[in-house]
């Protein structure tokens, strides 16, 4: 039945043709606002995070390949360029100067292959992690190619003077030399072409500078420590280190080369003081000053015009300086009827300048004038030179040799020179009759006059050698000043600059950054230094805030039984200078100490010891440092003149290093 009107309501439904399917009517429980899951009209996140996920890997793909491919060949290059450098090497070790050339002219090719091929990967560098690597093979190339530059600007400076270093086959070093010549007419040719070198020093500094440059932004910590059992990380650090110290030694050695001339009285003869320190017999600048000679050189010529036992010059000296509270206490002697200063010990200052300025001054009282400076040298310069030269004879005196002879179980002429120098006491002069000696210890005639002849025969047989011992004359003579067996004061200003820059004026140097320096002094220990052995060892702490604490270990040893001659029981009187600021928490070992004190911008930790014969004595020394280290500790290390090669041990955290200290270093740590 039709209600009422029902008709008159129309009816909406929607209109459904051939093409169109039915609408279903929503159900109570689905909203006509949502379109349903199989509506054509949804989104399809599935599908399109995997199209992401494909573009990713296609550019890694993509991205990988173009890495790969360039890798592989800037491999082979490297390998062919690491080739071509060990022939550099193994041509330097021969000394072969036209194998060395050609190594040289090998490498700049090989260089130029792998530097084509890395430009392939250049763009590398803007990847975060792998950049870090690029940026360093980029600072490696541009330093193989500034030490490239480096070595043709030495090769092509040196040439002529190849044979004196030891270097074979160079052409120009043939025309400058007829073959026959002696040590002496090379020099004398070096000395006159020093004017034509000096100018190759500058371009050559700026090159080494700029290979330090580069080597020095490689980091080596991002590196491991070994890959396939060999060392990574080491060897990049002893690389940036050798290169730095390179770079170091001929920015310091430039200045020396311009004051060349001056000090081998090129222009005009220079006259030198020449003071012998028994290093066997320890004083703070090398040694007791035992004798001393007054030589001339002119135009790289040295000639001794005349020697003297330092008695004799302190027998005519009148001390007025108020001698250091040391030599009064524990040296007595001497100082048990005068207080006063003599000349035989005024290098009781660790700084050679200083202690040469006291003597040149003083010594102008007793007829030591008009000297351009003083050139200490100990027995070890002896004994290097000798090496060299072979046996020499000094006539009136003997033969002297570096073998080595039971009595001391010591070279030849180490035994030699002590017995000569075995003096009990000064040498008394008569006041009423000029040149009588009242009294006079054994020996000290002699003692006086062999220094002069043996100095002389030994400069004459070593420049009278033939050409082909230069070399290794050269050699130990470099030694001989590297290992501060050799010390220079000169009263020039440039010229004393010069030689404190090349570390051969035995001063105390300022650092930025830790700093030790161990100084000995025998004081009355007869000649034991002969036999003393000292080991160093350095364990560093350093806490989250970066404070620093360092024990500083001094082992001495003495394995020699006493001899009532050489080896005595033996004073020390010892000196740690650590950087200005350093707070002591503990001094052990010593039977004496003084409060620490401040000298050259350092503190100094200063005591006494007694080292008896077959005896062994530990300093330990616990201090902390003024300053705190963040990212990398700095440590320079100056080694006392004289003595001869202390063995060091650096402990930091799991990192060690053990080394004998034969020269000043350097180290630099990250923590």
């Amino acid at each position: 039945l039709n209600m009422p009107g029902e008709d008159l309501i129309p009816q909406i439904k929607p209109e459904t043709t051939k093409d169109s399917k039915e609408v279903q009517e929503p159900s109570s429980s689905e909203s006509v606002l949502i379109p349903k899951l199989g509506d054509k009209s949804s989104p399809k996140p599935k599908k399109k995070i995997g199209r992401i996920w494909l573009g990713i890997a296609i550019f890694f793909l993509i991205g990988a390949f173009l890495i790969a491919v360039p890798s592989f060949f800037v491999y082979q290059k490297a390998l062919l360029l690491y080739s071509t450098a060990q022939n550099i090497k193994t041509a330097v070790e021969a000394q072969n100067l036209p194998q060395t050339k050609k190594a040289i002219e090998e490498t700049e090719n090989s260089l130029g292959e792998l530097a084509a091929s890395f430009r392939w990967l250049a763009w590398t560098k803007y990847i975060p992690f792998l950049g870090g690597y690029t940026k360093d093979a980029d600072h490696a190339l541009k330093a193989v190619e500034y030490g490239l530059d480096s070595a043709n600007i030495l090769i092509e400076t040196i040439e002529p003077y190849a044979d004196i270093i030891g270097f074979t086959g160079s052409a120009e070093a043939e025309k400058t030399s007829n073959g026959q010549e002696t040590a002496q007419e090379r020099i004398d040719f070096v000395v006159k072409s020093i004017p034509e070198i000096i100018p190759r020093a500058d371009e050559l500094e700026s090159n080494v500078n700029k290979v330090k440059e580069e080597v020095d932004q490689i980091n080596p910590s991002r590196y491991p420590v070994s890959l396939a059992g060999r060392p990574v990380r080491p060897k990049i650090k002893q690389l940036i280190k050798l290169v730095d110290e390179g770079a170091d030694l001929i920015t310091r050695g430039k200045p020396l080369l311009a004051v060349a001339p001056y000090l081998l009285g090129v222009e005009s003869p220079r006259t030198y003081l020449i003071l012998f320190q028994n290093d066997k017999e320890l004083r703070p600048t090398g040694g007791f000053i035992t004798a001393y000679s007054i030589a001339t050189v002119e135009k790289g010529r040295f000639k001794p015009v005349r020697s003297n036992d330092i008695y004799n010059l302190d027998a005519n000296y009148r001390p007025t300086l108020e001698a250091p509270e040391p030599l009064l206490k524990y040296l007595k002697g001497p100082y048990l009827y005068s207080s006063k200063l003599r000349l035989r010990d005024m290098n009781f200052n660790p700084s050679f300048p200083e202690s040469m300025k006291m003597f040149v001054r003083e010594a102008e009282k007793v007829g030591i004038k008009n000297i351009d400076g003083v050139i200490a040298v100990d027995t070890q310069i002896l004994v290097n030179l000798l090496d060299v030269i072979g046996p020499i004879g000094v006539p009136g005196f003997g033969n002297f040799s570096t073998e080595i002879v039971p009595e001391c179980d010591c070279p030849q002429v180490v035994y030699e020179l002590e017995s000569f120098a075995d003096i009990e006491g000064p040498i008394v002069w008569s006041e009423n009759e000029p040149g009588k000696i009242v009294y006079a210890p054994p020996n000290y005639d002699n003692r006086k006059k062999i220094i002069g002849p043996l100095m002389n025969s030994i400069l004459a047989n070593a420049l009278g050698q033939p050409k082909d011992n230069l070399a290794p004359l050269f050699k130990a003579g470099y030694q001989s000043l590297v290992e501060k067996h050799v010390l220079f004061y000169l009263l020039d200003e440039k010229a004393q600059s010069a030689v404190e820059n090349f570390g051969i004026a035995g001063q105390i140097n300022d650092f930025e950054g830790d700093y030790l320096h161990i100084n000995d002094a025998n004081l009355g220990g007869r000649k034991s230094n002969l036999y003393v052995q000292q080991e160093v060892e350095q364990e560093i702490v350093i806490n989250n805030q970066g404070e620093v604490e360092k024990i500083l270990t001094i082992t001495y040893k003495n394995p020699k039984e006493h001899d009532g001659w050489l080896n005595s029981v033996l004073p020390n009187w010892l000196r740690i200078y650590v950087p200005k600021g350093s707070e002591l928490v503990d001094f052990s070992g010593v039977e004496d100490k003084k409060e620490p004190y401040e000298e050259f911008g350092k503190t100094v930790f200063a005591g006494f010891f007694k080292l008896r014969p077959q005896g062994v004595v530990k300093v330990k020394v616990r201090y902390k440092l003024p300053f705190r280290v963040t990212e990398e500790y700095k440590l320079f290390i100056q080694k006392q003149p004289g003595t001869d090669k202390p063995l060091y041990t650096i402990r930091l955290g799991k990192k060690e290093e053990e080394f004998f200290l034969n020269s000043d270093r350097e180290f630099k740590l990250r923590i």
